[in-house]
């Protein structure tokens, strides 16, 4: 999830950070809408197999969504177009409406834990919702991947968080992006100043149709089939697509794990998912916040499906997702990263000017309080392009990638106040200051905690160094751990020797890539730590 530094707030930020934190949906919507068919229910002399009922299977296969072209509207460009120049990448960028009958679906039989669940169809309603698109503008540039992200919406907006910690990897190899407005805030518009799509360019979103996000899991799937055999214009402008990969970030990641565990056995749509920083409870299938307690908790990653799933959760998730821990298989891999947060950094600037470029002053905001640790900048952008290589490998029949260890969820080390266990990269192996996923949020607004924090060691002498209540002076707090940083390097080619082993380490181990190891290093040598 991204957003921008400070700006008003206070309305939305409740509500957001719950469907945040358990990856359900923002606010309750209608079990059917007006426009919606119910579908008949099954009858018990209907035995339907596992994991999906005929009629379901059925209606996903006839789907047949069409593509269009938008209208250029006042703007003159998408909502969340990339600020920065994609053509000096040799990508372009383009938008497209897709429209169709999406089905919205139901439990069938008990859902426990495992996540082998099975689905009836329970309606139908029109729709029309876009597809940002960033593709290489080379056919003989693309990889044959196309990593379809679930916009994000707990900011009341779309957002792309993963396009944002994948961004490198994204464009350096070669693969398509497409971002969905999957779900109905992305597009009518929720508690935020903007009100959605439609109220952010009436005149060229005004058509776009979203019943709810009953049906949010079908147009995500008609998204993949228009992109494998679109009824329209291309809007990958005819790039022969290999591999469809289904990515989701916080929010979307909870309507990830139920599309993963109930609807990909029906529509058999994508090829691999990147589940990244989801909670121990999936998202409902009725797209009712309140109907999170309905789901079974934990929410596991279901193991029998003939396509991987790669879950990847942040310092900051771990605590709230360790009871859905469960046992890497041949189908489903872990990664919990040391020194990471739900949101860091990387992503904040990656995103920034993007987001400031569509949403301007109305941009949800993180709001710490003035005077409060920065955010953390550790490694999670370097593990997320590491996972994005393996899930793409993975699905085309490659190596399970390696599993991680699990991250200590009581202890840290008392020296340097970095976490233990989990994947750990040259941030936290070779370190020069305390990276965590929590933060001290007094003062500041609920989206303020997902940042993490990073503390420099330079002897406790800024005003966060206390683990304070709001008075950094208070004698009760004492100062964070800070080691002395020319007794941990001697030199500067100390600490570059150490950097650079480290890295190695982390891509012998499968858990940094080759580049990223060459620009950690190249960083390492610029500074002047050592000595």
């Amino acid at each position: 999830m991204r957003l921008l530094a400070r700006s008003s707030r206070r309305s939305v930020t409740a509500t957001a950070l719950g469907a945040l934190l358990c990856g359900a949906a923002l606010g309750p919507l209608p079990a059917t809408p007006a426009s919606a068919t119910p579908a008949a229910r099954p009858t018990p002399a209907q035995a339907l197999p596992a994991p999906a009922t005929p009629v379901a299977a059925s209606a996903a296969t006839a789907a047949s969504p069409t593509v269009t072209v938008p209208p250029a509207g006042s703007h003159g460009f998408p909502f969340l177009a990339a600020a920065e120049d994609l053509g000096s990448f040799g990508y372009t960028e383009s938008e497209f409406f897709l429209s169709g009958t999406a089905t919205s679906y139901a439990k069938y039989g008990l859902w426990t834990s495992d996540g082998r669940w099975t689905v009836r169809p329970s309606g139908t309603a029109p729709y029309k919702t876009r597809l940002l698109v960033r593709r290489p503008a080379d056919p003989a540039k693309f990889n044959g991947t196309v990593v379809v992200e679930w916009l994000n919406v707990s900011g009341q907006i779309d957002l792309s968080p993963d396009y944002w910690f994948e961004r490198d990897e994204l464009l350096r190899q070669g693969y398509a992006w497409v971002g969905v407005s999957a779900q109905a805030v992305g597009v009518n518009g929720g508690l935020g100043e903007i009100k959605g799509l439609k109220g952010w360019d009436p005149a060229r979103y005004g058509s776009l149709v979203h019943p709810g996000d009953a049906f949010a899991y079908d147009i995500f799937s008609q998204a993949g089939q228009a992109l494998r055999a679109p009824n329209g214009p291309d809007p990958l402008g005819g790039l022969p697509v290999r591999t469809l990969l289904a990515d989701g970030e916080s929010q979307s990641a909870g309507f990830m794990t139920t599309y993963v565990n109930a609807v990909q056995p029906v529509s058999k749509v994508y090829d691999g998912f990147m589940v990244h920083s989801n909670s121990a409870v999936a998202a409902p299938l009725s797209g009712v916040l309140a109907d999170t307690l309905l789901m079974p908790n934990p929410s596991r990653i279901r193991t029998d499906l003939p396509v991987p799933t790669f879950v990847v959760l942040t310092e900051t998730d771990v605590p709230g997702a360790a009871i859905a821990r469960q046992p890497d298989t041949d189908s489903v891999v872990h990664w919990e990263l040391a020194g990471t947060a739900h949101g860091d950094q990387w992503a904040f600037d990656a995103g920034e000017a993007t987001v400031r470029r569509s949403a301007g002053p109305a941009a949800p905001s993180a709001d710490c309080a003035a005077g409060s640790a920065p955010f953390n900048d550790g490694p999670g952008h370097w593990a997320m392009n590491a996972a994005l290589r393996h899930l793409a490998g993975w699905a085309r029949g490659g190596p399970r990638p390696p599993s991680g260890q699990p991250l200590s969820t009581v202890l840290r080390d008392p020296a340097t106040g970095l976490a233990t266990g989990g994947v750990r990269l040259p941030d936290v192996t070779v370190p020069t200051r305390t990276l965590t996923g929590a933060r001290d949020t007094t003062g500041s607004g609920v989206f303020c905690g997902l940042y993490g924090a990073r503390d420099p060691w330079n002897g406790d002498a800024d005003a966060w160094d206390r683990h304070d209540d709001g008075d950094p002076s208070d004698p009760s707090f004492p100062p964070t751990a800070e080691p002395v940083l020319s007794r941990l390097y001697p030199t500067h080619a100390d600490y570059v020797g150490k950097v650079r082993a480290a890295a190695q380490r982390s891509i012998d181990a499968g858990y940094l890539l080759p580049e990223d190891a060459t620009a950690i290093v190249a960083a390492a040598q610029a500074s002047d730590i050592g000595g």
